[in-house]
C-alpha cells in the first residue's frame, strides 16, 4: 500500500502550490485567492524508489459549523483520517495566527505524525520569524519555497521518515498492472456531478452545496466496481463564455477541458429540470471535437412530469442530434434510480472506443458498402474505394485508401460510418473516417 500524506493548513498559505511541487504536476489549481481549493484533492508523487499518495485539502476552519466552510472542514478532517502522515503548512510571511493555532490543536490531539512547515520562506534567515511557530508544540519548523522549489526534498523526506518505509533496493519495479479507466463526469453547473460520485462512492467525498459552482477543481478519485479499476473524475460545470468572468472559474473551465481530453469516457450529465441548454449543447461538441467516447445520463428525472419529460426528449433529439451515438439514460442521483444501466453503457463505450478493427475485415466492408451504393461522381471521376484498416483508437479511425477521394461527399462518409457501427457494434464513441488518396508516382515526370 502507498503511504498517505495530507496537506493541511488554513486559507491561502500555498498547500496547492505545495501539492504541484510534490507531485511535479499542475494538477491543482493556484491563485493569489483565499479558499479556492474546496474537495480534497488526490495525487501521486514519487520520492526515489518511493511512491506515495499526496491529498491537497481546502482551507481549514476547524470550528466552523455552518455553509460551504463546514463542508471544506468536513473534507480536511476525512483527508487527515485517511493519511498516514500530515503535512501543516503556515504563513511564513504572515506568522502566527489563531486559525493555525486551532489547527495544531486539533492535530495535537490526533497523535498522528505531523510535520510543521513554514511557506514562502524564500530569502528569509532561519529562525528570524519561524521561533513563533514552536508554540504550536509540534516540534520542529522547516522552512520551504513552495513556488520556487526550496527544501522540498528534505520536506518529502521528513515527512516519510516516521512511516518507516523500506529502503529502495527493497522495492519492486512496476508490474505493468493495467491502468484504470478513466471516467469524467461533466455537465453544466449545479447538474448533480459531485452528488452522483457520492453517490457511487457510498459517502459524501465531495463537497455537494446547492450553489452553483461549488466544484472548482477537477477532482481525481480511485475506484472500483466488480472488480475493475477506475479513476473518477469530477469537474466544475462549464458556463457559457460571457458567463465566465471571475479568472478563478476559467482556470476551472481549462481543468474541466483537460480531464474531458485525458479521459477514456465521458458521462454528460443533463438536468432534467432545465431541459438541453447552450452549455449542455457546447460541452457535447468539444467531447466529440476531442473524440471521447460519451454516454448521455438525465439527472433529477424524478423532479418532472410526463409534460417536461416529452419536451426534454425532443429537446436532445433535435440539439444533441450529432451525438445519436451514445446511449442516453434517466436517473436520480439523489435516490440511487437508474445506476447500473449507465454502468453498462460506460463499458460498452469505452469498449467499443478501443475496438482492434482488422485490415481484411474494413477493407470486405467497404467493398461491399461500395457495391450496395456507389458514391457519387465528381467531376469526370467517380471516386474509387480500394481498401480500408483502422488508423487508431479512442476514438477508433478508419482509413480509406483509393483514387479522386476528395470527392467523396459527407453524406456518403456518414453511410460508410453506419455500416462500420452496425458490423462492430459501436456504441458511444465517435468515429473517424479518413480519406487518403492515392499518388500517381509518373505524374512529375516527362
Amino acid at each position: 500500500m502507498k503511504p498517505v500524506l495530507a496537506i493541511v493548513g488554513r486559507p491561502n498559505v500555498g498547500k496547492s502550490t505545495l501539492f504541484n511541487r510534490v507531485t511535479k504536476t499542475r494538477d491543482a489549481i493556484v491563485a493569489d485567492y483565499a479558499g479556492l481549493t474546496r474537495d480534497r484533492h488526490y495525487g501521486n508523487a514519487k520520492h526515489g524508489k518511493h511512491e506515495f499518495i499526496v491529498i491537497d485539502t481546502g482551507g481549514f476552519e476547524p470550528d466552523a459549523d455552518s455553509g460551504i466552510y463546514k463542508e471544506m472542514a468536513k473534507q480536511t478532517r476525512q483527508a487527515v483520517a485517511e493519511s498516514d502522515a500530515v503535512i501543516f503548512v503556515v504563513d511564513a510571511r504572515e506568522g502566527l495566527s489563531a486559525q493555525d493555532h486551532d489547527i495544531g490543536n486539533y492535530l495535537r490531539r490526533l497523535g498522528k505524525p505531523c510535520l510543521l512547515v513554514a511557506n514562502k520562506a524564500e530569502g528569509m534567515q532561519n529562525g528570524v520569524k519561524l521561533g513563533e511557530f514552536f508554540e504550536l508544540g509540534l516540534g520542529e519548523v522547516m522552512p520551504v519555497s513552495a513556488s520556487h522549489g526550496q527544501g522540498i526534498r528534505s520536506m518529502i523526506e521528513a515527512a516519510l521518515e516516521p512511516l518507516h518505509l523500506p529502503d529502495d533496493d527493497e522495492l519492486e519495479e512496476d508490474d505493468g498492472s493495467p491502468k484504470p479507466m478513466k471516467l469524467a463526469v461533466v455537465g453544466r453547473p449545479n447538474v448533480g456531478k459531485s452528488t452522483l460520485i457520492n453517490t457511487w462512492l457510498g459517502e459524501e467525498r465531495l463537497v455537494a452545496f446547492d450553489l452553483p459552482g461549488t466544484t472548482r477543481d477537477a477532482i481525481s478519485i480511485p475506484f472500483e466496481r466488480n472488480g475493475q479499476q477506475f479513476e473518477l473524475i469530477d469537474t466544475a460545470g462549464l458556463r457559457r463564455r460571457g458567463k465566465v468572468f471571475e479568472a478563478i472559474e476559467k482556470f476551472s473551465v481549462v481543468k474541466t477541458l483537460q480531464a474531458i481530453e485525458s479521459a477514456n469516457v465521458a458521462l454528460l450529465l443533463l438536468d432534467a429540470t432545465q431541459g438541453v441548454t447552450d452549455q449542455d449543447a457546447h460541452i457535447a461538441g468539444y467531447i466529440l471535437e476531442t473524440g471521447r467516447a460519451v454516454v448521455l445520463a438525465v439527472n433529477k428525472w424524478d423532479a418532472v412530469d410526463a409534460y417536461q419529460r416529452e419536451l426534454l426528449a425532443r429537446s436532445v433529439e433535435s440539439r444533441l442530434a450529432f451525438l445519436k451515438f451514445a446511449k442516453l439514460h434517466h436517473i436520480s442521483a439523489v435516490k440511487r434510480q437508474g445506476l447500473g444501466p449507465v454502468w453498462q453503457s460506460i463499458a460498452q463505450a469505452h469498449q467499443s472506443a478501443m475496438c482492434k478493427m482488422s485490415t481484411p475485415v474494413l477493407t470486405r466492408l467497404l467493398l461491399e458498402a461500395v457495391q450496395f451504393q456507389a458514391p457519387k461522381r465528381g467531376g469526370m471521376f467517380r471516386p474509387k474505394l480500394r481498401y480500408a484498416h483502422q488508423g487508431g483508437m479512442n476514438p477508433p479511425v478508419i482509413v480509406v485508401h483509393g483514387n479522386s477521394l476528395e470527392h467523396v461527399t459527407d453524406s456518403y462518409k456518414r453511410y460508410l460510418e453506419g455500416r462500420f457501427r452496425k458490423a462492430f457494434s459501436l456504441e458511444g464513441t465517435p468515429l473517424r473516417i479518413e480519406m487518403k488518396t492515392s499518388t500517381n508516382p509518373y505524374t512529375d515526370k516527362d
